[in-house]
């Protein structure tokens, strides 16, 4: 088994391009945004839309995921700390 070739799929790392609004290098804010219109997105066009696509590749490359499942616990318990209403 050692010698068996090993099968390598090519693989294309992206991270969240530059947005103007957050030029410095503390990402925080530029996480929270895209999380926020990330839900605004799909709950104003459906989950099939496809530049909601966008802010969700985004917040995934830029927030940590400790931020995410406490943001993803409070939308489920509706104590979230923003409208996330379009």
């Amino acid at each position: 088994m050692a010698d068996e070739e090993r099968e390598t799929k090519p693989f294309k790392f992206v991270t969240a391009g530059f947005d103007a609004r957050f030029p410095n290098q503390n990402q925080t804010k530029h996480c929270w945004q895209n999380y926020v219109d990330y839900y605004k997105c799909i709950n104003a066009k459906g989950e099939d839309f496809a530049p909601c696509k966008q802010f969700y590749f985004a917040y995934r490359s830029l927030c940590p995921n400790a931020w995410l499942e406490k943001w993803d616990t409070q939308r489920e318990n509706g104590n979230f700390p923003a409208n996330l209403e379009a």
